[in-house]
């Protein structure tokens, strides 16, 4: 047997065992510690971490690291006690496995720029209650009635004893649960879902400012972000960049107007890359946006971020460039479609 310390980004030390042939993340599962984590077969990223100290495997063969040194602890097999640094706090790791949760559709309602707000009930469960329980940021797959398919979508909505689940989904043309949502879909519809999941949360005990950027319906998340910060009535200097190809995509950020209103900390750019002549805003990218606003920042700030690959790839590298490091740049790895 080795010895594994799992170690949190806050700090919190957790330590458990594993035999040579039982990966890191099996072996957390045996001792009650569920970490984030989807697909079990090294794909998604999300279970992925850095190994600090120590010698193992890769299941199935080698393996390169990820450009952060990050390998996913699903195939992850010690051959030697470990030290694991995990990318999320403590409150990231679950002490019960993902629950499947059986919910009703209850609307679905243009959001502008061919998206839609998909809103779903939860129904009672005996070990769960009614409860939709879950942290902002984080996501949920959702199956398409019927058949196999799944989707991960994040939320967009606050917790809620209610059961109410809300998510920002672009429509996209011949997708099969876009089509399904476009074509199928209506009020009663029944669902199933797995989750939450995900590690892309808030850093609420950092001292720094918060900067968010997203795009299309990378938005979800920091706007369940932002309605918990509302919430709480949180003063911490928040700067959110929305990115958007053209001025008709800002239609899904309607709701920063009243967030705004409750944030009085909470300054936001619109970028819109290819605008009109009578724009009147920023002019470029996201990661554009991103640099202007770090050029004049007194303190650097962590960063929050969520959309399309390219959109992502350009502000972390932004980011790194103006000397915030990887560990202050949060996003999350598995592909949300």
């Amino acid at each position: 047997m080795s010895d594994i310390t799992l170690i949190t980004r806050d700090g919190a030390k957790l330590s458990l065992a594993a035999s040579p042939q039982e990966t890191v993340l099996e072996a957390a599962e045996a001792a009650g510690l569920f970490l984030p984590a989807m697909c079990h077969e090294g794909s998604c990223g999300l279970c992925s971490a850095q190994i600090a100290t120590g010698d193992y495997t890769m299941r199935g063969g080698p393996r390169e690291p990820a450009a952060d040194g990050s390998v996913p602890l699903c195939l992850c097999l010690p051959q030697s006690a470990l030290t694991v640094n995990l990318p999320y706090p403590e409150s990231g790791i679950s002490h019960h496995r993902i629950p499947t949760r059986a919910a009703t559709v209850t609307s679905i309602t243009p959001a502008g720029s061919g998206a839609v707000t998909l809103s779903l009930t939860l129904q009672p469960d005996p070990e769960f209650g009614t409860a939709a329980d879950f942290t902002p940021g984080q996501f949920m797959e959702v199956s398409i009635p019927g058949t196999e398919i799944t989707r991960a979508y994040s939320l967009s909505n606050l917790p809620n004893w209610d059961g109410t689940l809300e998510f920002l989904i672009r429509l996209q043309p011949g997708g099969a649960f876009s089509t399904w949502l476009a074509q199928t879909a209506k009020p009663g519809d029944a669902l199933t879902l797995r989750g939450p999941a995900g590690r892309f949360v808030l850093d609420e005990i950092s001292p720094r400012p918060r900067c968010l950027v997203g795009g299309g319906c990378g938005f979800a998340p920091l706007l369940s972000m932002l309605r918990h910060l509302a919430d709480f009535q949180n003063m911490q200097p928040t700067h959110l960049i929305f990115g958007a190809n053209t001025e008709a995509e800002l239609a899904v950020a309607a709701p920063l107007k009243a967030l705004a209103a409750q944030l009085p900390n909470l300054t936001i750019c619109y970028a819109v890359w290819h605008p009109q002549a009578a724009w009147h805003g920023f002019t470029g990218t996201a990661a554009d946006a991103l640099a202007q606003y770090l050029a004049t920042a007194t303190d650097l700030p962590d960063v929050y971020l969520c959309g399309p690959p390219r959109l992502v790839e350009a502000v972390t590298n932004v980011a790194q460039a103006r000397g915030i490091p990887p560990a202050r740049i949060y996003t999350e790895q598995v592909q949300l479609r």
